[in-house]
C-alpha cells in the first residue's frame, strides 16, 4: 500500500501523490481538514496520483468545500481519467466543473 501524501509545491500549488482510496482517505484526511489555506486560489495536481476510487472522489469533494468556507478557490489539474468516469458516474461532475482545470 502506498499512502497518499499531501505535498506542497509553492504558494498556490499543492500535489497530492499515491493511492487515494479507502484505505489511505482516512490517513490522509485529518492534515487536510486542518489544512488553512493563504491564497485566494490555489491548484490541487492530481498528475501522481496511482489509483483513486469512491472515497477519493469523496475527499476531494470535501476538500474543496473546506477551502471554500476558508474562501479559497481550488482547481483540480491533471485529474484522472478514473475520476472523471466517477465524478459522472455520481452525478456530480456539474458540481466539480468550476473546480477541474482542462489541460
Amino acid at each position: 500500500m502506498s499512502n497518499a501524501q499531501w505535498l506542497q509545491i509553492d504558494a498556490t500549488t499543492y500535489s497530492i501523490d499515491g493511492l487515494l482510496d479507502r484505505d489511505t482517505v482516512p490517513i490522509l484526511w485529518p492534515t487536510l481538514s486542518q489544512w488553512s489555506p493563504s491564497e485566494q486560489s490555489v491548484e490541487v495536481s492530481l498528475e501522481q496520483i496511482k489509483r483513486v476510487d469512491s472515497a477519493g472522489m469523496v475527499m476531494l469533494i470535501h476538500l474543496i468545500e473546506h477551502a471554500k468556507k476558508q474562501n479559497c478557490h481550488i482547481m483540480l489539474s491533471f485529474v484522472p481519467k478514473q475520476l472523471s468516469t466517477l465524478f459522472q458516474l455520481s452525478n456530480v461532475d456539474e458540481l466539480i466543473a468550476g473546480h477541474v482545470k482542462n489541460k
